[in-house]
């Protein structure tokens, strides 16, 4: 069985949602955990979560699109636990509009967040993955990524640009020992979905094979089963938890 005890392991993004799921089930696990958010009190409220199941762990704030950020993040968990196992790049936002009335700053801040922010997190850990000669990235994109979604063409290319970064990452570092996979979430139930009119969520969930919107915690699954040994040979993959959304 997966067992995660005494590694150490980053999830940006962690203050709720799919983020929060992660981080409690890698702690779960046995990780000691670095979490962030674009907050300290969204940080520290998942944190002090973490810490009630006996493991260590270092709460931060952290704006992922800032490349000096995210250095300072990996310094910052090299200095407390002095090792670094996992990467999970959660962190992301949403700018939807349709493609004639959306603004550039909409375009630009979802492209800097959402794959900007996965690049420079990897940046900024790969030399100590190298170093240690095993590691494992994890990068959340979305089953929109590789369909597409009306009205949300900036966060769909993000998406989709996190999919190509995970295969070709995956290459480059897999002679190192380091794997790299993509996750690709459905319809989830998060704050991002809470907002669905009663029909948009019966229109939805009727496309999906499985009747159902997922839960958090069922890609948390998946992200803890990549993040073990027992996924040493599974690299440069897109794994999606979706209930069949997209086949």
């Amino acid at each position: 069985m997966a067992n995660l005890t005494d590694k150490v392991a980053v999830v940006t993004g962690a203050s709720r949602g799919i983020g929060r799921a992660i981080a409690l089930r890698l702690a779960e696990g046995g990780a000691n955990m670095v979490v962030t958010a674009t907050s300290q009190e969204g940080a520290d409220k998942t944190a002090a979560e973490i810490e009630k199941l006996d493991r260590q762990s270092l709460a931060m704030v952290l704006d992922v699109s800032q490349f000096d950020q995210a250095e300072r993040l990996i310094k910052s968990t090299l200095d407390k636990f002095s090792k670094l196992d996992i990467l999970v790049n959660n962190a992301g936002i949403t700018r939807d509009n349709l493609l004639v009335r959306m603004r550039q700053e909409e375009w630009d801040e979802t492209i800097a967040v959402n794959l900007k922010g996965t690049f420079n997190c990897i940046r900024a850990t790969t030399k100590t993955f190298m170093k240690q000669k095993q590691g494992k990235i994890i990068n959340i994109t979305s089953v929109v990524g590789v369909v597409g979604n009306a009205g949300q063409a900036n966060y769909c290319a993000s998406k989709a640009g996190i999919i190509g970064l995970t295969k070709s990452v995956a290459k480059e570092l897999a002679p190192r020992n380091i794997q790299v996979n993509a996750v690709a979430p459905g319809l989830i139930k998060t704050d991002m979905t809470k907002d669905l009119s009663e029909d948009a969520e019966k229109s939805l969930t009727n496309a999906i094979p499985s009747g159902r919107i997922g839960a958090p915690e069922e890609v948390a699954a998946l992200v803890y089963f990549l993040s073990s040994e027992e996924a040493n040979y599974i690299t440069g993959q897109v794994i999606h938890v979706d209930g069949g959304m997209v086949m």
